[in-house]
C-alpha cells in the first residue's frame, strides 16, 4: 500500500474463507513466501478474518465483506512487499481496517519534495515494523522511499526516524498483533532475539 492504484485483479483475490490456508496454492511461489503466507494465516485468519495474498500487480488492502475475508494483497511475489503490507495492516486500527487501503490517499510516484517529506512522516512506524519482521524472518531490510521518478532516495532523517522507532519497540515492546507475528515468524524461520536493539542501528540502513 504505497500509491494510488485501482483495485487489484489478483487471480487469488476471490479465494473463499474455507480455502484460506491454500490461497494461491495453484500458482507457484517461492518456498519462503508460502511459509510466510502460512504463518500469517495461522496467526491472523480466524481472529481477524484476514488473508495475505500474493501476485498483486500493485499492493492493495481490501476490507472484509459479508461473503469474503479482508485481503492484504502484496506486489508480485516479493517477500519484502508482503512484510511491508502486513506492517501497514498492523498499524491500522479497527476502523481503518474497514476501509479500502485503510482510507488513506497516497500520492503516486513522482511526488514533490514536500509530498515526499509527508510520505516519510507517515511511513516511519510501518517501516520500523517491517524491519523488525524482516529480522524475525531472517530476511534483509531496505528502506523504501517509493519515489523513483524523482530520483529521491530515503533521506538521512527518514532512516534515523525508522531506526529510532525500531529502538522504541525494542525498549517498550510491540503492540499485540506485531508481537504475535514476530513470535510466529521466529518459530517458522528459526530466528530469535528479534527485539535485540543491536539489530537496529543506522549503519544497517
Amino acid at each position: 500500500m504505497h500509491a494510488i492504484v485501482p483495485p487489484a485483479s489478483s487471480p487469488c483475490s476471490q479465494s473463499s474463507a474455507a480455502s484460506a490456508s491454500s490461497v494461491c496454492a495453484s500458482m507457484a511461489l517461492p518456498i519462503e513466501l508460502e511459509q510466510l503466507i502460512s504463518v500469517f494465516h495461522a496467526v491472523f485468519f480466524e481472529p481477524f478474518n484476514t488473508q495475505l495474498i500474493a501476485h498483486g500487480q500493485e499492493p492493495l488492502y481490501s476490507p472484509a465483506t459479508p461473503s469474503q475475508p479482508a485481503k492484504i494483497i502484496f506486489s508480485h511475489d516479493y517477500f519484502a512487499s508482503a512484510l511491508h503490507e502486513v506492517a501497514h495492516w498492523c498499524v491500522a486500527g479497527a476502523e481503518r481496517r474497514k476501509l479500502e487501503d485503510y482510507g488513506y490517499w497516497y500520492a503516486p510516484d513522482g511526488r514533490s519534495e514536500d509530498q515526499q517529506k509527508e510520505f516519510e512522516r507517515v511511513e516511519v512506524r510501518p517501516q520500523a515494523l517491517e524491519w523488525i519482521f524482516s529480522v524475525a524472518a531472517g530476511q534483509p531490510f531496505r528502506v523504501s522511499a517509493d519515489n523513483l521518478a524523482q530520483g529521491l532516495g530515503p533521506s538521512g532523517a527518514f532512516k534515523q526516524a525508522i531506526c529510532d522507532q525500531a529502538q522504541v519497540f525494542c525498549r517498550e515492546g510491540l503492540p499485540s498483533r506485531p508481537a504475535m507475528f514476530v513470535e510466529a515468524l521466529e518459530q517458522a524461520f528459526g530466528q530469535s532475539h528479534t527485539l535485540n536493539p543491536a539489530h537496529y542501528v543506522i549503519d544497517a540502513l
